[in-house]
């Protein structure tokens, strides 16, 4: 993958730190809960019913939309999908169910691990795309393991999200505090461009608020990291940190009571997996899985 295919800025080493980071706790980020909450609502406007579905990286991704949607899908088989395995196992113990509960028992099935290629109906991603070093191929991933007419159900942060931080930052002189983050119309081409179908994009901006500069970067630190290859290379002083503090009270808003306030752009898209098509020519390849998925479309 080439530097100008990578996300705006991002550090692929940087990705990759933070995606081995092990996940405290049983509670996923509060905002990744409820942007979940507003892709559960889009649901509502499909009408496929999968059979089987995935949730990729579901601690990150929402342990309480996951009961949600397995409440959704009561008969459908889930994969939970991470590239930590040790973060798919954790999710998988939070979500079977107590020992006394007939769910654990009788519920459809939960699988650990990567689904085989064509396996599901519809995969989850929510809150992952931002933080990929190699977007494209996770978007190659998902197509793969998608079924003909299998749909994808994803979430991002889009360019304007710490639109105001960055800002401060850059008053100061200081580097990014976070990597640029991609465009929907840009996420929309890349997925045409992995074969999906019908893509459909939306974002909504979502104003946050603190009461304290203490609680806006406990906030922060939830979410994620700054992946910018541009980031401050080593550890800041108590000096900045107070000169930090300070600067954020810019961010206070007379119409929210002096609060703080930080702008989140949220990107939400779904995509349909079509029947492969395959030029006609004199001798023609066509993969192993292409041709399965072939055959069992014209059976139904």
């Amino acid at each position: 993958m080439s530097s100008s295919e990578r996300p705006p800025t991002l550090d692929p080493l940087a990705s990759e730190r933070w995606a081995a980071l092990p996940v405290h706790g049983v509670a996923s980020p509060w905002l990744h809960e409820e942007i979940a909450s507003r892709m559960l609502e889009r649901l509502d406007f499909i009408r496929l019913q999968p059979q089987t579905w995935a949730h990729w990286e579901p601690l990150r991704g929402g342990i309480e939309a996951h009961q949600k949607l397995l409440q959704r899908y009561p008969k459908a088989p889930a994969w939970l999908v991470a590239k930590q395995a040790a973060h798919a196992q954790a999710a998988h113990l939070q979500t079977r169910g107590a020992w006394w509960q007939l769910s654990r028992w009788m519920g459809p099935a939960a699988h650990v691990g990567s689904p085989p290629a064509g396996a599901i109906h519809m995969l989850w991603a929510n809150m992952q795309l931002h933080h990929a070093a190699d977007p494209q191929a996770l978007i190659a991933a998902w197509h793969r393991a998608l079924a003909v007419d299998g749909f994808l159900m994803f979430s991002c942060f889009g360019p304007d999200t710490l639109r105001e931080l960055r800002q401060i930052y850059a008053q100061k002189g200081w580097p990014a505090p976070a990597h640029e983050f991609t465009d929907m119309h840009d996420w929309g081409d890349m997925l045409v461009h992995a074969g999906f179908a019908e893509p459909v994009m939306d974002m909504e901006r979502i104003t946050l608020s603190y009461e304290t500069p203490e609680r806006l970067l406990a906030e922060l630190r939830e979410l994620g990291r700054n992946l910018h290859g541009q980031r401050f290379a080593g550890l800041r002083g108590r000096r900045w940190r107070a000169d930090l503090m300070q600067a954020l009270q810019a961010l206070a808003r007379p119409d929210e009571q002096g609060r703080l306030c930080l702008t989140f752009e949220v990107v939400y898209g779904h995509a349909l997996k079509p029947m492969a098509r395959h030029k006609v020519q004199s001798e023609s390849q066509i993969g192993l899985d292409d041709m399965r998925q072939m055959l069992s479309a014209r059976k139904t």
